[in-house]
């Protein structure tokens, strides 16, 4: 080496350093890839993707082809770095190469690429996979030689590296996912998602119409109180039943009979034989299985039952619908949906409300596991039926009771405090 020119071994030497440049930027870049956008863009055929996709199946592999270049690289550019220190310097130009290329590794060879490969990794890992899907055919057999011996090494220290971890996400994760990714989603687009990934942790006793506020027809009355049930509905389905909901005897699709109402010819016998039997659902069910449950029954609505069998309320399609995309402008308005907004900044409500439905209308986050109604939250939280001006604080939520009827809380008025309060 003493023999070729200066000239040439400081060419070979920058040259080298440019190609411990590449090796350290393109070894952060194929691992800062984000795996979920590579596998989309592999999918609809892009080159790099294609080949960043199979270099990382086998990441081993991958790691030692990058390794050995860099690390062939970097010993050959320093004894070069020697050689030129010595034939400049003298004997103390060993100390001086020595700094030098510690220097010019560390900050053109290492920090500088590999800190611009983290900000744009596709940039450098598209170009790379190209060459590494080259270089990896005759290198393999060194490449598993080397992998064998230092797969051999991790094995006697308790690692197993035959075990892959699974790529894959939670429901949290992706919630976090769809959060950050604000800058490249519409609001509405992101709210509708972590609305279906919310979904699951709700139940249809948190979304039910409560048994008391069921709408139906009762057919035990007089038939002509029965055809003024009728005419008066606000509903497309409702429950037919004897007395009381308990005694459910069917479902009717109110639209079918308009026109037998019309031209008086419905009765009895015939409003019979219109109806559906009734589908019955256990209260806890998830909000995702109902919803694959309607979709596997052909049904829009179910009454929800406890574990002895009595009906607690009534669910239907377009109340889990409503949880993905908010209120539907057809849907009819009841006085339990009603949030009143007061004067001093409170909220009158109604004690039937589903907590659900207060959380989403007032941006908070009011406890439902143990509750799934204003009134159940209330009686939970004092541990005793409730009486006018009973009071309950939950971090910054003060909610005291305005009115009861049949021991049950008929409006509350809600107040969300600044900080919250330590009085019970």
């Amino acid at each position: 080496m003493n023999d070729i020119h200066l000239g040439v071994l400081i060419s070979a030497l920058v040259i080298l350093i440019l190609l411990s440049a590449f090796f350290s930027s393109s070894e952060t870049a194929l691992i800062s890839l984000n795996r979920y956008r590579m596998r989309h863009l592999a999918k609809r055929g892009h080159g790099g993707a294609v080949r960043a996709q199979k270099l990382l199946e086998k990441p081993d592999r991958m790691l030692g082809l990058i390794l050995l270049g860099n690390n062939f690289v970097n010993i050959l550019a320093s004894s070069i770095a020697t050689v030129v220190g010595l034939r400049l310097f003298g004997d103390s130009g060993l100390a001086i190469a020595t700094g030098v290329m510690t220097f010019a590794l560390l900050i053109f060879g290492e920090v500088a690429p590999k800190t611009a490969a983290a900000v744009a990794p596709e940039r450098f890992a598209w170009p790379a996979a190209y060459i590494y899907n080259f270089l990896m055919k005759p290198t393999l057999p060194l490449i598993r030689l080397i992998n064998l011996m230092a797969n051999g090494l991790l094995h006697l220290l308790g690692f197993n590296t035959k075990t892959r971890q699974v790529q894959g996400l939670s429901a949290a994760e992706l919630q976090t996912i769809v959060r950050e990714s604000s800058q490249h989603l519409p609001d509405q687009h992101q709210e509708l998602l972590l609305s279906v990934l919310n979904l699951e942790q709700g139940q249809v006793e948190d979304i039910m119409i409560p048994r008391a506020d069921i709408v139906g027809i009762d057919i035990s009355a007089p038939w002509e109180e029965v055809l003024e049930q009728i005419k008066h509905l606000s509903y497309s389905r409702v429950p037919v039943y004897k007395g009381s909901v308990e005694n459910t005897i069917g479902v009717i699709t109110v639209r079918r009979l308009f026109g037998p109402l019309m031209d008086g010819s419905l009765t009895l016998s015939r409003l019979k034989r219109l109806l559906r039997e009734p589908y019955y659902v256990p209260e806890g069910t998830a909000l995702t299985t109902q919803l694959l449950n309607f979709q596997k029954e052909k049904r829009r609505s179910a009454l929800v039952v406890d574990e002895y069998g009595d009906v607690q309320g009534l669910v239907t399609l377009e109340d889990i619908l409503e949880e993905i995309v908010g209120d539907f402008t057809t849907s009819p308005v009841t006085d339990n949906d009603v949030v009143q907004s007061e004067a001093d900044g409170s909220y009158l409500l109604k004690g039937t409300m589903p907590i659900r439905e207060i959380n989403r209308e007032l941006a908070i986050e009011l406890p439902t596991q143990e509750a799934s109604t204003l009134n159940g939250l209330i009686i939970e939280q004092l541990e005793a039926l409730p009486t006018v001006g009973a009071l309950v604080d939950l971090d910054g939520i003060r909610i005291i009771v305005e009115s009861v009827h049949n021991r049950a809380v008929a409006t509350a008025r809600l107040t969300i405090q600044n900080e919250p309060s330590s009085d019970h």
